[in-house]
């Protein structure tokens, strides 16, 4: 799909701030107000702008840390939608949070949340490894988070003196 320069600049600044207001975005790309909320329903209606979210580090507010796991998982692609149905499958699941189909030794990797160790292992156990194009699984627990889609979550002194540019 081809997007306008100024459709392309909306969306990169969305991305970066999604808590700007359209007049403040209209100003950093010189269109009028009505114009950019306009733009910016039609990439919403479009599913380009799929969502906008918080990055929340959950570690610092007592008793909502709960456990994070990746899964590699290896499938059998079904004839005529490949990894399509499995994934779609999988991603239905409460549990998980994100699917992503992978080049290398698995194929999908799999971001799970769970309240604890062994809600995690049963999720696996009992829901993700009976799915019958299934064939192996690979957990990895996820200790900590230092930075997740651009947003460093813990700096320490050095890391604050440090100036990066995009």
């Amino acid at each position: 799909m081809k997007f306008s320069e100024k459709e392309v600049e909306l969306l990169e600044i969305l991305q970066d701030d999604c808590r700007l207001t359209a007049e403040q975005m209209a100003k950093m790309i010189d269109l009028s107000e009505e114009e950019t909320r306009k733009i910016i329903k039609n990439l919403e209606d479009q599913r380009i702008i799929v969502d906008y979210t918080a990055q929340v580090n959950w570690r610092k507010v007592d008793g909502h840390e709960g456990v994070k796991a990746m899964i590699d998982v290896k499938v059998q692609p079904k004839r005529g939608v490949g990894f399509d149905d499995i994934a779609s499958r999988i991603y239905r699941f409460n549990e998980v949070k994100s699917v992503y189909l992978m080049s290398g030794a698995y194929d999908l990797s799999v971001i799970i949340e769970g309240k604890s160790m062994s809600a995690i292992a049963q999720f696996v156990s009992e829901k993700l490894s009976t799915l019958d194009s299934v064939l192996s699984t690979t957990t990895h627990f996820i200790l900590k988070k230092y930075k997740h889609d651009g947003t460093i979550f813990e700096q320490d002194d050095e890391d604050k003196r440090i100036v990066v540019s995009p």
